[in-house]
């Protein structure tokens, strides 16, 4: 069984020589008092990765290490800062990684096969910072490593270098207040990122022969802009896998999210992208975004249902209405799960990796992706608010009723699509593009809940004929109903002001 942990470290190369006195200035990082030997270590390690490194590419690691107090299976990947996430799996008889392990990196390695691409060993000398206490802040760690390419054509390479882990209690800032110190004695921070990316510089050129490849995008044209954003929500969606995999809370939400947000920018930039290349890949996000809408909007549809039923007080609560819930939430919970997960192990989805990759490595740019930035971004934004705008102007001349929900719902897709929008614009239009994405944001959120007060009030009819079939009490199914109808019918009346704001913003680009 994999055992989850998160590590926050700084690598540093240490200056040559065998003198290490400076390690004693340490004491002068605020709480550091002391520190203590903690004995040497013999680590020996080897790293799998595909033929073409597309693990150290994206910033994650997967080894089999011997030694130490932690021998097993680690697999390593990115977080902000300093830190990473690392998810251990004990040692068995195969030399092959472990399939849970392999299952998440599948977001990096797509269809290609893993392989031992290093080998290396450390001798580590191990000291413990401490406080005033005696309590642990950081492991301080030195390391003389040795490492030997298992890639074609690969050389060895030796060197020397210095780690400081944090303990859980400490804080990173203790990190910087170390590194000040080090970095007046000499010792500055390590350019590799990890051991197997120093190892894989120094022993081979594959590293090298590869990082530039694809189009470069001209700095400062439209198609910059574009292309900077959708790379980023490329790696988000990637790195968001093998939470989704694990069931992480809001993982679902946040890589549905990344996906629409995919979707509706290469919808609203195809005078930068070409749509060929797009639209197929528009049409696989769509399907993605649907499968795990299962999951998600029961996640939302449960939170709305049992926060309401915790608001009644309870002599409002009839029959067995809470056991009827959790019966409901079980089941529907693990259909959605089951949908995740069997649009993630699909074929499709692979492909769909592998073709947003292929889109940041070759953008498929047309002429207008050479423009000027506020002459072609603007130019989408005004496009894309008169859509929202007729959408919303229908919606809200009509009566309350299931037609004029349907409409709020079809305005609010373009809300998001226009906000997407502006959040690629934002880095080159600066403040009117972030006022205007947080006023349609402001739209969207509004038509967005009151859209689900809508699908609550299906919900709710649909366990009180249950309910009412097995024989139950349906009273408190029908306050719960009537408390979301009367929710939903105060955001219609909220939404006009809202709307109002966001055409007031949008008066600014001439819309």
């Amino acid at each position: 069984m994999a055992q989850l942990t998160r590590e926050t470290e700084r690598k540093y190369a240490t200056p040559e020589g065998d003198d290490i006195g400076w390690l004693s200035h340490l004491t002068g990082a605020d709480p550091v008092a002391s520190l203590s030997e903690g004995g040497v270590q013999e680590l020996d390690a080897v790293y799998y990765d595909t033929a073409d490194l597309r693990l150290t590419r994206t910033k994650a690691s997967l080894r089999r290490r011997t030694g130490g107090t932690d021998a097993g299976w680690h697999l390593k990947l990115p977080l902000p800062g300093d830190s990473r996430e690392e998810i251990q799996a004990p040692l068995s008889s195969e030399a092959a990684p472990p399939d849970e392990l392999v299952e998440l990196v599948l977001s990096r390695t797509r269809k290609a096969p893993l392989r031992p691409v290093i080998h290396i060993r450390s001798t580590r000398s191990l000291r413990h910072l401490l406080d005033a206490e005696g309590a642990v802040l950081a492991d301080l760690s030195m390391d003389a490593v040795w490492a030997e390419s298992l890639l074609e054509d690969g050389g060895h390479a030796r060197w020397t270098e210095l780690e400081v882990e944090l303990a859980n209690r400490a804080g990173p800032e203790l990190l910087d207040g170390i590194e000040e110190v080090l970095h007046e004695h000499g010792v500055d921070r390590e350019q590799s990122p990890s051991k197997v990316a120093h190892a894989l510089a120094e022993t081979t050129s594959l590293l090298e022969r590869t990082v530039d490849a694809g189009v470069q995008v001209a700095p400062g044209s439209a198609g910059h802009y574009v292309f900077v954003y959708v790379d980023g929500l490329v790696e988000a969606l990637t790195d968001l896998d093998p939470a989704v995999r694990r069931g992480m809370p809001d993982a679902v939400h946040r890589m549905r999210t990344t996906a629409r947000r995919l979707r509706g920018c290469l919808r609203s930039y195809r005078s930068v992208l070409d749509r060929e290349v797009t639209d197929p890949i528009r049409r696989d996000l769509k399907w993605l975004a649907g499968e795990l809408g299962a999951e998600r909007d029961h996640e939302v549809l449960r939170e709305r249902v049992t926060s309401g039923l915790r608001e009644l007080a309870g002599e409002l609560v009839f029959g067995p209405v809470t056991a009827r819930l959790q019966a409901w939430d079980v089941a529907q919970r693990a259909e959605g799960r089951r949908r995740t997960l069997a649009a993630l192990a699909s074929p499709r989805y692979l492909d769909l990796l592998e073709d947003l990759k292929i889109l940041t490595a070759a953008p498929p740019l047309r002429a207008k992706a050479a423009g000027k930035p506020k002459k072609v971004l603007v130019k989408v934004l005004l496009k894309d608010y008169r859509r929202l705008a007729r959408r919303m102007d229908r919606a809200l001349d009509m009566p309350s009723g299931s037609d004029r929900d349907a409409a709020i719902h079809s305005a609010r897709k373009a809300a998001k699509r226009l906000r997407y929008a502006a959040e690629a614009a934002r880095p080159a239009l600066g403040k009117p593009a972030r006022r205007l994405g947080k006023r349609v944001k402001a739209v969207q959120r509004v038509s967005g809940t009151q859209h689900d007060t809508v699908v609550t009030c299906h919900a709710l009819r649909r366990m009180a004929v249950a309910a009412q079939t097995a024989g139950e009490p349906g009273f408190t199914w029908g306050l719960l109903y009537g408390r979301e109808r009367a929710a939903g019918r105060a955001l219609e009346r909220e939404l006009p002001g809202a709307w109002a704001r966001a055409r007031a913003t949008a008066r600014r680009y001439g819309a």
